[in-house]
């Protein structure tokens, strides 16, 4: 069974909903199809960092699982989302093609009797929504294009930036295009001036008239003499014959950006993609850091929750219990006092048991069950309403 049945079955369905020709017609006047700009802006280094350090950050979410629907196929999903990958590149991945397509399509993956084993993110060059036989399909082409594939719309998860027009789909990434050539403008300035500044220029007064092939005929016969028959081929000598005078160097001074419009052109990308450069180097402070997760890492565990939820189960099993929730311990971005006082006061109150307190500090449970248990000082009582409205301590 190859990688592309897996991803859709193989089965003549699939087949014949490619060929569906009836489009969804949506509320919206615009044409609902989103074609991947095929994420050029991941080869630019401050781009691609910033990516990076977004997808490295949600590569650390816990994805849960609760209810009793579908054991066997959550029984796979809680060990790895597919045979290829672990949750925590899986999770990367699908950042990393969120940020640089703005969408990216989660499909289920099949084995060879056609049962769901997992999921699998994927980067298609376009999709459509399509009708077949009054039910909702997404067709896409990949990058070869000459593969496709279709997937039932509410067995597909489809996780957005910027959705605006279309009722489907986010927009692509137009907006970073001013910042992305001026990005490349500053780098092919800096190699000009690389280039510029490694040679050396001369003007010079020429008193008599000289011919050019004569000058090329000295050089080369210079060459020869003093460094042999094989310099000249390789050789250039620079002569100044008497016919010239006054003979001066040229100080290259190539315009390479300065610091104040180097520093504008990394604020657009740190605006557009939500980070900044202490976020890049890993070198935040515990506010920040909480900022950038409640900016980014929250609402991206939300989308991810809700949608990869309504494609696993159906609406009678989300609503008798079962989900999936993508959690994150906030607690890693505190600094080591903010963290020590944090579980000083919870351990005190009763309000974190030991192996909460220690998974704060990255520390393994207790063993046999002895960390579940809650320690409080002994002056906190309980306070409770009397019949006569009265308060007294138990």
């Amino acid at each position: 069974m190859s990688f592309i049945d897996k991803l859709f079955g193989k089965n003549k369905e699939t087949d014949e909903v490619l060929k569906s020709r009836e489009v969804f017609k949506v509320v919206s006047a615009y044409s609902p199809v989103f074609c991947d700009w095929r994420g050029e802006i991941y080869e630019s280094m401050l781009v691609r960092a910033a990516i990076d350090a977004r997808a490295r950050h949600v590569s650390k979410l816990k994805v849960e699982f609760r209810g009793t629907a579908k054991p066997n196929l959550t029984a796979k999903l809680k060990r790895r989302p597919n045979p290829w990958d672990t949750w925590s590149k899986f999770l990367y991945r699908v950042s990393t093609i969120l940020d640089c397509c703005n969408n990216v399509v989660i499909v289920p993956i099949y084995d060879d009797s056609k049962n769901k084993i997992g999921i699998f993110p994927l980067i298609p060059t376009a999709c459509k929504v399509v009708k077949y036989k009054n039910e909702l399909w997404l067709t896409y082409k990949f990058y070869s294009g000459q593969k496709s594939g279709a997937c039932r719309m509410h067995e597909c998860a489809i996780l957005n930036r910027f959705q605006f027009k279309n009722d489907f789909f986010g927009e692509d990434n137009k907006a970073l295009d001013e910042t992305m050539d001026l990005i490349h403008i500053e780098k092919q300035s800096i190699k000009e001036a690389i280039k510029t500044t490694s040679g050396f220029k001369f003007w010079a007064k020429s008193n008599n008239f000289s011919m050019e092939d004569d000058l090329a005929t000295m050089a080369d016969n210079f060459s020869e003499r003093n460094f042999g028959s094989e310099a000249k081929k390789s050789t250039k000598v620079l002569l100044f014959p008497n016919t010239m005078s006054e003979i001066h160097t040229l100080d290259g001074k190539p315009y390479t950006p300065d610091k104040e419009q180097m520093e504008l052109i990394q604020q657009n990308v740190y605006t557009y993609f939500g980070v900044n450069l202490k976020i890049l180097q890993n070198s935040g402070s515990s506010e920040e850091l909480s900022a950038f997760y409640e900016g980014f890492i929250e609402p991206f565990g939300i989308q991810f929750s809700e949608t990869l939820t309504y494609a696993i189960y159906s609406d009678k099993e989300v609503t008798q219990g079962s989900d999936i929730v993508v959690t994150s311990n906030r607690l890693q971005y505190m600094t080591f006092t903010d963290k020590k006082n944090f579980v000083e006061g919870g351990l005190d109150r009763g309000i974190l048991t030991i192996d909460e307190a220690r998974e704060v500090y990255n520390l393994p449970p207790l063993e046999d069950g002895k960390g579940k248990r809650f320690v409080a000082r002994g002056e906190y009582y309980f306070i409770q309403e009397e019949s006569e409205g009265t308060t007294n301590a138990d």
